[in-house]
């Protein structure tokens, strides 16, 4: 039960890390509410499990090639560039628009899959601590054992996604429109500067 436990932790430390899913989930929550954040970290969760799978059918020496890492750092820095200017160019209409439901929870689910999917650093994150854990954990236990902490590692991204919906969500209740501006503009700032990491990962493996 302990070991159970143990990867249950592993789940929340691979989620807690400052990256673009968080700062998405942040904003979510904050324009959304509680529901908008929580989706946005289960389509993250989606493409984790799609990670998984391919650290369990060892398709991830296919992508450890130089050409698909190249091409993943690109469209992973087009899509976080592209979010994080319009979350600054809007940042005033979502605050006027803060009560609306134009955007649908199918929606949340979806770019929160698609921010996760399209981010280099989850997939080589994935490929190399869970690469590493799976390995061990098959040569120590069985299969069953094996499907159980894997299971515990998605209890703890769960757990991880539900507090970070909860925390956004708070925040709505308390936050101004002046601070909510600002914090759209520092999230996109984010995400651009995330993007511009990744474009120039992909620069050094084309030209160095």
């Amino acid at each position: 039960m302990s070991a159970f436990f143990g990867y249950v932790f592993l789940g929340i430390s691979l989620a807690a890390p400052i990256g673009p899913v968080n700062a998405a989930q942040l904003t979510k929550g904050i324009y959304g509410g509680f529901w908008h954040a929580w989706l946005v970290g289960l389509g993250a969760m989606l493409a984790d499990a799609f990670f998984m799978l391919i650290v369990y059918l060892g398709v991830f020496h296919f992508l450890e090639t130089e050409y698909m890492q190249t091409l993943l750092w690109s469209f992973g820095c087009f899509v976080l560039i592209y979010t994080g200017v319009e979350s600054m160019i809007n940042a005033g209409n979502k605050v006027q628009m803060k009560n609306t439901k134009d955007n649908s929870l199918k929606k949340s689910f979806g770019y929160g899959f698609l921010l996760s999917l399209s981010n280099p650093l989850s997939m080589l994150f994935w490929l190399g601590i869970f690469g590493s854990v799976l390995a061990k954990t098959v040569s120590t236990y069985d299969i069953d054992h094996v499907i159980l902490y894997s299971a515990a590692i998605f209890v703890g991204l769960f757990i991880w996604d539900i507090t970070m919906a909860f925390t956004a969500s708070s925040f709505k209740k308390i936050l101004t429109s002046k601070i909510l501006i600002i914090i759209s503009i520092l999230s996109g700032l984010s995400l651009v500067g995330f993007g511009v990491y990744f474009g120039a990962q992909a620069v050094k493996l084309l030209f160095f």
